[in-house]
């Protein structure tokens, strides 16, 4: 998964640079990942990063118009329409990076990175103030791990990479083990591997002066949307209709083609009815089987069809369980062994996928009212829409 590496520390340059080659060597997975790393010495900070050639990520670092504040993100985010526009009017100039635009939001917005819509995390430097903060987005949705030690400390976006520099820790947690056979997943942003750690979600840590002992501070908590009073039934389906029919068309906005996941259900038959895109330039996939037409394949054809876009029926069939030991090494080694052999059609139906656009916009899952796009890059992360949201009272009261 593309994403960042990164170590704070005040060790000789000729070191940390050598711990972040290591860290970058494991997870370049694909051909046409762009590499690049940045460093300033004087404040111990050394950032490599990884990202799709052409994507929203794909550029920087970035910086403001004085080159006193560097950013370096990864991941996509999904703003206003006239974002840009408003900080033009406050006198900034924007390059023609996708992202080129944030740096500018943390210079105007104290709050930083609570205004960031998407699913990101990121490392900006600030040599006024003589800080490095490392920000992951609300609900920790770009994975981001951590190790502390008391010369440095790492991140990455995949625990191979911490694991690449400090062999040391290549030992597995006995409490994460056990949780992950019996719940499906490791508890308390713990993870396998001993003394490496998920940042936790909506975190922003400030590291001052190159030293690697960070001020950590947590920019948004779940109650402040869990603790609002429920919506009655009008008012929750006229707050649905108006929120989803403004933030849908951000998420078709990219310099990158977009492919529509469809199936036979009423959220994805919502972005369709409501996107309303021009004929034939929006592709449009299923899963299916390899000897009959499941009820997915059939709807999914027929909404294509009212809509004037093409469809795909992506299957398994040989080709898969000819490779199946390819696959299901993949998926573990993606994704640190947080999954199973059984995602091994994952992987594989994601390859296909970004064969026909890199980015794959999803359906909802059940019982959420998030607005879910999952970039096509062989994992099963998610990219969700974080703004301000109301659900029903069944749900919690949640807004």
């Amino acid at each position: 998964m593309p994403g960042i590496a990164c170590i704070v520390t005040r060790k000789p340059r000729r070191f940390a640079e050598a711990e972040l080659q290591q860290m970058l060597t494991v997870v370049r997975h694909e051909s046409f990942y762009a590499v690049r790393t940045w460093m300033d010495e004087e404040l111990g900070v050394y950032v490599g990063w990884t990202a799709r050639q052409g994507s929203f990520s794909d550029s920087g670092p970035v910086r403001n118009e004085a080159g006193d504040v560097t950013l370096i993100f990864s991941g996509d985010e999904f703003p206003e329409p006239d974002a840009a526009q408003k900080l033009k009017r406050l006198g900034h100039t924007l390059d023609d990076g996708e992202s080129s635009y944030i740096v500018h939001m943390y210079e105007e917005d104290r709050s930083f990175p609570a205004g960031l819509n998407g699913r990101f995390h990121g490392v900006v430097v600030d040599r006024r103030r003589r800080t490095v903060g490392v920000f992951n987005d609300r609900y920790s949705m770009h994975r981001l791990y951590c190790h502390e030690s008391q010369d440095a400390c790492y991140f990455a976006s995949e625990a191979k990479a911490i694991l690449a520099a400090r062999p040391e820790l290549r030992t597995i947690d006995a409490r994460g083990l056990a949780e992950s056979i019996t719940l499906g997943c490791v508890l308390e942003n713990r993870t396998l591997f001993t003394r490496v750690r998920v940042l936790p979600a909506a975190s922003m840590w400030i590291f001052e002066h190159g030293q690697a002992v960070a001020k950590k501070t947590s920019y948004f908590h779940p109650r402040e949307w869990e603790e609002q009073t429920p919506l009655g039934a009008e008012a929750f389906y006229q707050e649905t209709r108006d929120v989803f029919s403004r933030i849908l068309p951000r998420y078709f906005g990219g310099r990158e083609r977009v492919g529509m996941s469809l199936t036979g259900g009423l959220d994805t038959r919502m972005i369709m009815a409501w996107q309303r895109c021009p004929p034939q330039s929006l592709p449009c996939y299923t899963w299916g089987g390899t000897y009959r037409d499941c009820q997915d394949v059939i709807v999914a054809r027929e909404v294509a069809r009212a809509c004037g876009q093409s469809a795909q029926v992506i299957s398994m069939g040989r080709d898969f369980l000819s490779r199946f030991a390819h696959y299901a090494n993949r998926a573990v080694w993606l994704s640190d062994g947080c999954v199973d052999v059984s995602a091994a059609a994952d992987v594989y139906m994601n390859e296909r996928a970004r064969a026909i656009a890199p980015v794959r916009l999803a359906h909802l899952p059940r019982g959420r009212y998030t607005l879910t796009i999952r970039v096509v890059t062989a994992t099963r992360r998610k990219l969700t829409e974080t703004r301000r949201y109301r659900t029903c009272s069944r749900h919690g009261g949640r807004r």
